[in-house]
């Protein structure tokens, strides 16, 4: 699949967790507000324009991490979860909108259907061991958001006003398998319209069907080219069978999450990439298969296979993409590694089969966001540009 790309964007990742130089070992970085907060000032010098900010069992709240981030930053954008089943689709459309308003138009939404079924347990999610029917669940919710919005949208008066605008929304109503409302309505308005970005992941057939449907940027994690291009394909099929099903033919965009690591030489990269995982020891890694095992997610699945063909290969599962920090990270675990002409060919090579939205990270996520600022993302700049395509 070759790529029509007019543009591609950069994003920088919040570790809400607590960060340092290793995993599988104490972290040497508390989640202080300070430290996320520098960490996101870095990542708009570098260059990155949005920030990830997790969710999970172990993480900070991302909405309040995403508010202080907002507050203390000029273009970055914090792309904030939203956990279907976890919270109400009306509080979620009401939060949304609000960090759009309190930020000037710079939120964006990751929708977070799934998660390790003890997570989803400690929770409280009904529905932690029904794959499927998360999913079934999230379309419903994520119905309810846009619609919220979008009847919001009719209504843009000064927030002073807020009263009088409230009570003339359209109000939503809606009566599903998972959710009834009545009267329903989100307040303020969104200032981008018609509604914040969204963006999705999930590499089932469900996670791709409710992508097709709801999404703005499909994310997938790093695999081979070729196992990209197949997931690109499938999610395009999808789209041509929702179009003839119910003549919607929704734009979707492709996007990566990856850990990057680059230096000067690729003896000197390479040698980094291990010490981030110099500390782990035999139990770690033990407690982390069981963790993977238990997964109902077929992106970690993936993972796992590829992880498990590499081995011994060094963990090396395709030029410059490693999986070694996957023997105790799950999730967004693949990394891209070597200097900066060959980390930028591999995100060019991703680009030239439809990936236009990138989200990195690495080890410690402060110094890695100037260290990429300033070695990887002018030379990714310039080989796109050959191609005739921008960094927005």
């Amino acid at each position: 699949m070759s790529t029509s790309l007019q543009s591609v964007e950069f994003g920088w990742y919040i570790p809400t967790t607590g960060d340092g130089k290793y995993i599988g070992a104490e972290l040497e970085r508390e989640p202080t507000a300070e430290y996320m907060i520098k960490v996101a000032q870095a990542a708009e010098d570098a260059g990155y324009t949005f920030a990830l900010i997790p969710t999970g069992g172990g993480c900070l709240d991302a909405w309040i991490v995403g508010t202080a981030i907002a507050t203390h930053t000029k273009i970055l954008r914090p792309l904030v979860a939203i956990r279907p089943g976890l919270i109400s689709p009306i509080t979620a459309a009401r939060m949304a909108t609000t960090l759009d308003y309190i930020s000037g138009g710079r939120a964006a939404i990751n929708v977070v259907t799934g998660g390790t079924p003890p997570d989803l347990v400690a929770m409280g999610d009904p529905l932690a061991h029904d794959h499927d029917e998360r999913y079934e669940r999230t379309l419903e919710f994520m119905n309810i958001v846009k619609n919220a919005w979008i009847h919001s949208n009719a209504h843009t008066s000064k927030y002073l006003a807020a009263n009088e605008n409230y009570r003339d929304i359209d109000k939503v109503h809606f009566k599903g398998k998972h959710y009834r409302i009545e009267g329903g309505a989100s307040y303020p308005p969104p200032v981008q319209k018609p509604y914040p970005p969204i963006y999705f992941g999930g590499s089932s057939v469900a996670g791709k069907r409710t992508a097709v449907e709801i999404a703005d940027v499909y994310l997938m994690w790093p695999e081979p080219l070729g196992w990209i291009e197949e997931q690109i394909a499938e999610v395009e099929h999808i789209r041509q069978e929702l179009k003839q099903e119910k003549g919607s033919n929704r734009r979707l965009r492709y996007g990566l999450r990856a850990q990057v690591l680059v230096r000067e030489t690729e003896a000197e990269a390479w040698t980094a990439a291990w010490e981030i995982i110099s500390k782990v020891d035999k139990k770690a890694i033990e407690q982390s298969e069981v963790r993977f095992n238990q997964t109902d997610a077929v992106g970690q699945k993936r993972q796992n296979r590829l992880r498990s063909e590499s081995e011994e290969n060094g963990y090396l599962i395709a030029p410059n993409l490693w999986a070694g920090l996957s023997i105790v990270r799950g999730g967004g675990a693949m990394m891209l590694v070597g200097t900066p002409e060959q980390v930028a060919d591999r995100i060019v090579e991703y680009a030239d089969v439809g990936i236009s939205s990138f989200i990195l990270s690495g080890y410690p996520n402060l110094e890695e966001a100037h260290i990429t600022g300033d070695l990887l993302l002018p030379v990714v700049k310039r080989k796109l540009s050959q191609r005739k395509i921008s960094i927005v």
